[in-house]
């Protein structure tokens, strides 16, 4: 893999309650190389938007980050001071967020909000900046003429157009995209889709993509990482987690949605349900839902190993690879 451009390191993050910290991202690394599609995937509350916001520093408390690195173009945002942190975000990495209509002002046109951080970042005039904001509009398939318009006057998936060129006015060169297409439906989702990759070839900026949805993950990304309560439990190609998912969570994920070609087969669901972050089960936190567990998966937790080339899985089914004497 070549020098990455965003590297996260052992990063940890809890939120602080009355009855004790929770950690919500447990010891989590990876890395994203430039132009390329990084997928996150798993259940809901697994902290793929802590993890996301929390590179960002966006977290607002009881959030805290208590461990790790992530480094970007050879700095530590976690070490950045705030006025380095302004000029570093949306400069170096934007942010797609989950929901459109909470994301966007509802009191601002759309045309405002795309000139704020134009003229906030780039210190440009008010009419340069609606040019700006005008082409970018129109790079994402929307009429220049909708500057004028409030976000309830746009439809879902303009909308999530709208957002997405916010995030691209400066040109960054990596965006974060947590759930980009939620509650949009299936043929918007899929235009909005095909948008963000002819975007991509034509800027060439990398992205961190969240969902749950891992069918479009697969058919988006060029790596998968699989978040199960706030630990990495497989990272690999997404072609080699499409032919071969190695943990028992990942084949519980692949089998819960149908495939579109091929025999029919019944779908599977995972059995129960996450576990509660305030007290995680000891050794594999997925082992009280696993229908491979082994005896040691409940007192030892599995550390994540290389199994095969590309390919890394914490799962005690696989045995830890021979060290050379």
């Amino acid at each position: 893999m070549p020098e990455p451009l965003l590297s996260v390191k052992n990063l940890r993050v809890e939120y602080l309650t009355p009855s004790g910290p929770i950690r919500a991202v447990d010891d989590v690394s990876f890395d994203v190389a430039a132009g390329e599609v990084f997928g996150l995937a798993g259940e809901s509350g697994c902290g793929k938007s802590t993890l996301a916001l929390a590179a960002l520093r966006l977290l607002p408390p009881p959030a805290v980050i208590t461990g790790g690195e992530v480094w970007f173009e050879g700095e530590d945002i976690l070490a950045m001071d705030d006025v380095a942190l302004a000029s570093f975000r949306w400069r170096k990495i934007s942010l797609v967020f989950q929901s459109a209509m909470n994301a966007l002002n509802p009191v601002l046109t759309v045309g405002a909000q795309i000139c704020d951080v134009i003229e906030k970042h780039e210190g440009v005039s008010r009419s340069q900046a609606l040019k700006r904001a005008a082409e970018l509009l129109e790079l994402m398939g929307i009429a220049s003429s909708r500057l004028r318009s409030y976000p309830h006057q746009l439809s879902g998936g303009m909308r999530q157009r709208v957002v997405i060129a916010i995030a691209l006015a400066l040109k960054p060169p990596m965006m974060f995209m947590d759930e980009p297409t939620t509650a949009l439906d299936v043929v918007v989702q899929q235009e909005i889709m095909q948008q963000i990759a002819a975007l991509k070839r034509q800027l060439g900026f990398s992205i961190l993509f969240i969902t749950h949805d891992l069918s479009l993950m697969l058919e988006f990304s060029d790596r998968i990482g699989i978040l199960y309560a706030g630990k990495l439990v497989e990272l690999s190609r997404a072609r080699q987690l499409f032919e071969a998912p190695r943990h028992p969570y990942t084949r519980g994920l692949m089998s819960s949605f149908p495939a579109l070609r091929g025999p029919r087969r019944r779908l599977e669901g995972i059995l129960g349900s996450p576990p509660d972050m305030s007290h995680p089960p000891a050794g594999c936190r997925f082992h009280p839902r696993c229908t491979e567990a082994l005896p040691r998966c409940r007192a030892e937790r599995p550390a994540l190993l290389e199994v095969a080339p590309g390919a890394e899985v914490a799962c005690h089914l696989y045995p830890e690879p021979a060290r050379p004497a």
